[in-house]
C-alpha cells in the first residue's frame, strides 16, 4: 500500500504521496480540475501554487526531478515547465498561467488599467528574476565576480526603492491600491530570489516586509506554506 500524509485545514485536504500534492475540497473529491507540473522546487512553479491555494481550487501538484525531466520534457508545450493541464488541455507559460488563475480566484483589477499595473509589476519582478538568475548561474568565476559589485550596489537597490515606492503609492500592495495576483506573485518569489543572492533583499524595504506577512498571513496561503514539502533550490545548483 502507498503510503501517505494527510494535512487538513478548514474545508481543505492536501494528501502527499511520493512527491505529487492533491488538495481537493471536501465537497469534491473525486474530480481534480486542474494538474500543476513542475520541478520539486519553488522558483517559477510557486506562484501558481500560491494562486491555487488562495483559491480554494481542486488540483494536484505534480512534482518532477531532474533525472527525469530528460524523459518527460518532449510532452511539454515547447519543452517548457511549468504547465498546467485542465479538463484534458495543457497550457504552458508561467506568467500566463499565473494571470489565468488570477481571473479564476478573483485577484485582477477593476478595469484594463489596473490591469495594466498589475502586468507591468508582474513584468518587473520577472525582469528582476533574470537579472538574479543570470548572476547566480554564471560559471566565470571572474565575469561573476565582476558582477557582483553593480547587482548588490545598484540594481537591487534601482529595483527594490522603486518597488517599495510603488508599494506605499498603492497602501501598500504593488498595484491597484488592493490586494492582487502581482502581490502573490512577488511574495511567491522572495525565498527563490534570496537564496539566488544569499540575502534577504527586502530587510530594508519597509512596505515589502509588510507585504510579504499580510500574503503569508491570508489562511489558505498560510495553509500552503505549513504544508508544502520543505522548500528544495539544491536541485537548481547544476
Amino acid at each position: 500500500m502507498n503510503k501517505f500524509n494527510i494535512f487538513i485545514f478548514g474545508t481543505s485536504i492536501f494528501a502527499v504521496v511520493f512527491g505529487t500534492i492533491t488538495k481537493t475540497s471536501e465537497h469534491n473529491k473525486i474530480n481534480q480540475n486542474y494538474i500543476l507540473t513542475y520541478f520539486d522546487a519553488p522558483a517559477v512553479g510557486e506562484a501558481l501554487r500560491f494562486l491555487l491555494s488562495y483559491g480554494n481550487l481542486d488540483w494536484v501538484d505534480k512534482r518532477i526531478q531532474l533525472r527525469q525531466w530528460v524523459n518527460l520534457k518532449h510532452t511539454m508545450p515547447f519543452g517548457q515547465m511549468p504547465s498546467l493541464e485542465y479538463d484534458g488541455k495543457l497550457a504552458h507559460q508561467s506568467v500566463a498561467i499565473a494571470r489565468y488563475l488570477a481571473k479564476q480566484v478573483n485577484l485582477t483589477g477593476n478595469n484594463d488599467w489596473e490591469n495594466l499595473e498589475i502586468d507591468a509589476a508582474v513584468d518587473t519582478i520577472t525582469d528582476l528574476r533574470l537579472v538574479l538568475v543570470a548572476y547566480k548561474y554564471e560559471k566565470d568565476p571572474i565575469i561573476k565576480e565582476n558582477k557582483k559589485g553593480p547587482l548588490f550596489n545598484v540594481t537591487l537597490p534601482f529595483y527594490l526603492e522603486r518597488l517599495e515606492a510603488q508599494a506605499k503609492r498603492n497602501r501598500g500592495y504593488l498595484a491597484a491600491e488592493k490586494l492582487t495576483w502581482a502581490d502573490l506573485f512577488f511574495v511567491s518569489f522572495l525565498d527563490y530570489f534570496n537564496w539566488l543572492v544569499n540575502k534577504d533583499i527586502i530587510a530594508e524595504a519597509p512596505t515589502l516586509k509588510k507585504l510579504n506577512q499580510t500574503v503569508c498571513e491570508i489562511p489558505n496561503i498560510k495553509a500552503w506554506i505549513q504544508s508544502r514539502p520543505p522548500v528544495n533550490f539544491n536541485m537548481f545548483s547544476l
